[in-house]
């Protein structure tokens, strides 16, 4: 984290206090300076665009979610499948959900559920759920993440916000807390990530307070102490503008404040509710507030922002661990959805939840439930894409697709295309400078959601 404290009260003409502190995380911008993204998001030419603010939130639920305990539930499977949980009717007929998601149950009809993910990778990561392509090989400079993609093509929407945020908090396990590599999309298009390496580790510009701001070269000089994994190649050389302009993003207002969920209306910060802070186990924490600022990022510019929530690889008390998390769940994501219509951004804000791949059909010795690559699932709302509905089925057992197999790529093509990007027709060069389409061939948009 980059602190800055202020030596003396009062206030600034904005409002924001000299107490307050400007916490811009570490400005941990996936190897990049910031600088460098604002120079490669202005080299984009797409900035500050005034078009409908298109823009995607990613949740991802780090360990594999059980699909047949949320959005599958198998009723007429024998006791050691179906588990303990019994499904509810939902406002639309004929789907149902779990008993410990009542909220979203009220919702469905502004969702769609996927039963049929069938391309998992067997990885404990976030990989796919961020680039939508398998792990293994990869193209010279790796897959980008989405939000990376989007950030090259599209650059930065307003000046003092970075088109991609990853909003991921530190984990045990942490490439559950990959908030989206860059790929050969270049460093300079990872994500913004505010809480990356923790508050035990926050960095302090030593003798620079809010008042010396307006020292450029003071800020920069200290700024260079700290700045991780410069470009070796000289590309800081000459970039006077483009410092420039990363002070103003440091300077501003803007981003500070879309991060600071204390500043939202009370109401709807108990609308989104409290969490746990603390990681459990080694997975995240269960961080309420991140639904919210995810929502405050998208209204304030951001394209893209990723989000990881606590942990679901419950090999044992698998739903003892439900119990606990499946309502929070069900409060944060619909809290979200709320939001996002009541702030007129419902068919302009893409939002998915998804995990790494889903469980085992048997239930085992521990109470728990394995990896299951084979089948997951998926819910995807907003985006002005046709909801209340179930894209594919699994079989009795809930362990094989039985209908409508879908793949990473379909939903990520759809994705792209709410943001007016075509996949199929679009490329970007990787390291060797072979044009690498934008998902898998084959993978178009699905056609269930957009036509």
């Amino acid at each position: 984290m980059l602190t800055i404290p202020s030596s003396r009260s009062g206030s600034f003409c904005d409002g924001v206090t000299r107490r307050d502190f400007l916490r811009i995380g570490g400005l941990a911008l996936g190897g990049a300076s910031l600088p460098e993204i604002v120079r490669a998001q202005t080299a984009a030419g797409k900035g500050a665009q005034s078009e409908a603010h298109k823009a995607v939130i990613m949740i991802f639920l780090p360990g594999g979610p059980s699909h047949q305990d949320m959005f599958d539930l198998k009723m007429d499977a024998p006791s050691e499948i179906r588990g303990e949980f019994r499904p509810i009717s939902t406002n639309v007929p004929g789907i149902q959900i779990s008993e410990h998601l009542p909220l979203l149950a009220q919702m469905m009809d502004r969702c769609t559920l996927i039963r049929s993910m069938a391309d998992c990778d067997n990885r404990h990561d976030a990989f796919q759920c961020m680039t939508g392509r398998p792990f293994l090989n990869q193209p010279p400079g790796g897959w980008p993440s989405f939000g990376s993609v989007v950030s090259k093509l599209q650059g930065y929407r307003h000046p003092a916000v970075p088109a991609f945020v990853g909003l991921a908090p530190k984990m045990g396990h942490m490439p559950w807390a990959n908030s989206g590599d860059p790929g050969y999309a270049g460093v300079a298009h990872g994500p913004f990530q505010p809480n990356k390496g923790g508050a035990s580790e926050d960095m302090r510009l030593n003798g620079v307070t809010l008042e010396r701001l307006r020292d450029r070269r003071a800020l920069l000089d200290s700024f260079d102490q700290f700045r991780r994994d410069v470009d070796a190649s000289g590309i800081m050389s000459g970039l006077d503008t483009f410092n420039q302009q990363a002070f103003n993003v440091l300077t501003s207002s803007r981003l500070l404040e879309a991060l600071d969920v204390s500043r939202e209306d009370p109401k709807i910060v108990e609308m989104y509710g409290k969490g746990d802070s603390k990681n459990r186990d080694d997975g995240g924490p269960k961080m309420m507030e991140h639904f919210l600022a995810a929502r405050r990022l998208v209204e304030a510019g951001a394209r893209c922002v990723t989000v990881g929530f606590s942990r679901w690889d419950h090999h044992g008390k698998n739903f003892e661990a439900l119990k606990q998390d499946l309502p929070l769940l069900d409060r944060g994501l619909t809290a979200l959805l709320e939001d996002l219509r009541l702030r007129g951004l419902e068919n302009d804000v893409s939002v998915v939840v998804w995990g790494e791949f889903g469980r085992t059909p048997t239930i085992n010795a521990n109470g728990g439930r394995d990896h299951w690559p084979r089948v997951s699932c998926a819910l995807l709302a907003g985006g002005g894409m046709k909801h209340g509905q179930v894209i594919g089925s699994t079989d009795r057992l809930g362990g094989e697709p039985e209908s409508r197999p879908v793949k990473f790529g379909e939903v990520f093509s759809t994705l792209y295309k709410n943001l007016g990007i075509d996949a199929d027709q679009t490329s970007i060069n990787d390291l060797s400078g072979r044009p690498q389409y934008l998902v898998t061939p084959g993978c178009a948009p699905l056609p269930e959601l957009v036509g």
